[in-house]
């Protein structure tokens, strides 16, 4: 019979090392030749719903449908049969593609003859495949056997390209977690250190929320740590051995976000040349934590808010639905209640993410815990530096604990690693002790000059000097003392004020320091 070479052609093709998408284009290409139809259609069973792959003679609003079988009478009795069925041309169930077909002659020209054959691979129903025409009668002349041989390799094709889509999925995944702790290695083992009142609290709000799969938007200052939060939510839950994956939503240009949160297929847009999984998708399983989420454009939180909604994502370019399992962590610095208020972020994605805000605090909340935090960043860096021992002056701590830090934590990390920098040129030993002057080069100056300026402030404060001219002669007083210290050595001065040389010049001919 001239059907079983179609056969063999699929046999053939379940060894061949294809892509999906190809698999079953090649498959509903044997199904038309060998079937008189108009219209054919492959759709796999998943989570109680036939979701479509591919189709040959349907409108492509077809694949982004969802048949469930319930709904569809006609779907369901091919699902639960254990045979290819022949619906007959006065059958009074509905047809679901009704209206679909492509070259039909009137746009509701409805289905006359349906075919239906249930896929089943390894005792499981897999999917369905279907076939329609557009006039009666026209599937008599098919052989039974054909149809059932056709069905049983049509379902080991399907099984067989969901285990390669799996593998690749997972291989693909997995390169992109390597990647992604690759470029965060630096924050991996990181903790959220302190004994204060105000770090014990957040401590204690983690350990609550982390054992649940509630959002949480984390809130606080640039600075104050809330990727630390984040990744100590996702280690303290059941999702700790998956992924924790993040995405700094301020640094994507509006034109690649959605690439980036949902990936792409080949061809999508220009420069698209290989399918790429998105962070969605590299986090499946585990915790996607969007960070400056307030820096979002409206139309990417539509899109964000539905994959929330609905737990499933579409790549770039594609039709096909990929269905997620995501914790999801978001961190802003911005007020969004007032975001929302002024029309700058969505009030539906808000009241989504805001489940559970969690409230980091400013260092300068943190009484007592700069002197612990100055000991890690301290430890941290001698590594970096090979030292055999870096310390700070208690001269030191006290400009440090008496700092705004407007930067928070970052900023104090910052201020370490210069003030190390600056101990290290002063000498060559392994053996490097922070002083006040290395970390505020105004400090040693400003410590000598502190009764002058005890005396500018009082003045000021009664009325008898007003304020900018205070601060120009509080500048005028500093870098005449500098200059003493150094025995008029410009460079010297230039350095332990922590200015450019020509700019300390400029300085102090427009305060009439003479500059010679």
């Amino acid at each position: 019979m001239s059907s079983w070479p179609a056969l063999q052609r699929i046999a053939i093709d379940l060894t061949e090392s294809l892509r999906a998408s190809d698999r079953y284009d090649r498959l509903l290409d044997v199904v038309r030749s060998e079937i008189p139809c108009n219209a054919t259609a492959l759709l796999a069973y998943r989570d109680g719903e036939l979701v479509p792959l591919a189709a040959r003679g349907l409108s492509r609003q077809v694949l982004g449908m969802r048949f469930a079988p319930v709904q569809h009478p006609r779907l369901e009795a091919i699902l639960t049969s254990a045979k290819p069925i022949r619906f007959p041309s006065d059958s009074p169930l509905p047809d679901p593609f009704d209206g679909l077909v492509e070259d039909a002659p009137g746009e509701h020209a409805a289905v006359h003859d349906c075919l239906g054959c249930p896929l089943v691979a390894a005792g499981e129903v897999v999917g369905i495949l279907t076939a329609d025409a557009l006039v009666t009668n026209a599937f008599d002349g098919l052989d039974e056997e054909f149809l059932l041989a056709l069905g049983a390799l049509a379902g080991a094709a399907l099984h067989t390209a969901r285990l390669f889509e799996t593998i690749e999925m997972l291989a693909e995944q997995r390169g992109m977690v390597v990647q992604e702790l690759t470029r965060h290695r630096g924050s991996q083992g990181a903790q959220m250190l302190g004994t204060s009142p105000a770090i014990e609290r957040v401590r204690r709000e983690i350990e609550a929320v982390a054992s649940t799969e509630f959002p949480v938007l984390i809130l606080g200052e640039t600075g104050v740590g809330k990727e630390l939060a984040a990744r100590a939510i996702h280690d303290g839950s059941r999702r700790s051995d998956c992924p924790f994956i993040q995405i700094n939503c301020a640094a994507l240009p509006e034109g690649v976000i959605e690439s980036e949160l949902f990936g792409h297929v080949r061809g999508a847009f220009t420069g698209a040349v290989a399918n790429r999984a998105g962070k969605f998708e590299v986090a499946d399983r585990g915790t996607l934590f969007l960070d400056e989420i307030g820096e979002l454009p409206l139309g990417a939180q539509a899109k964000l808010l539905r994959v929330l909604q609905e737990g499933e994502i579409q790549r770039v370019g594609s039709d096909t639905p990929v269905r997620v399992n995501v914790r999801i962590l978001t961190a802003t610095n911005r007020d969004l209640a007032r975001e929302v208020s002024e029309g700058r972020f969505r009030a539906d994605l808000y009241h989504r993410l805001d489940v559970f805000p969690l409230q980091i605090p400013a260092l300068r909340e943190r009484a007592g815990d700069i002197g612990i935090l100055s000991g890690y960043f301290l430890d941290r860096h001698r590594v970096q530096l090979g030292l055999a021992r870096l310390s700070l002056a208690p001269e030191a701590v006290a400009v440090l604990e008496s700092g705004d830090w407007p930067g928070n934590v970052r900023e104090l990390d910052h201020v370490i690693a210069r003030a190390m920098l600056r101990a290290k040129l002063r000498t060559k030993s392994k053996a490097i002790r922070i002083e006040a002057f290395d970390i505020d080069p105004m400090a040693e100056t400003t410590a000598r000059a502190a009764p002058a300026a005890d005396s500018i402030v009082k003045r000021v404060a009664r009325g008898q000097l007003p304020l900018r001219d205070a601060l120009e002669e509080v500048k005028r007083d500093a870098i005449a003392s500098t200059l003493d210290e150094t025995k008029g050595n410009w460079a010297e001065a230039a350095r332990r004020l922590g200015m450019d040389r020509g700019n300390l010049h400029h300085m102090a001919r427009r305060l009439r320091i003479s500059t010679r």
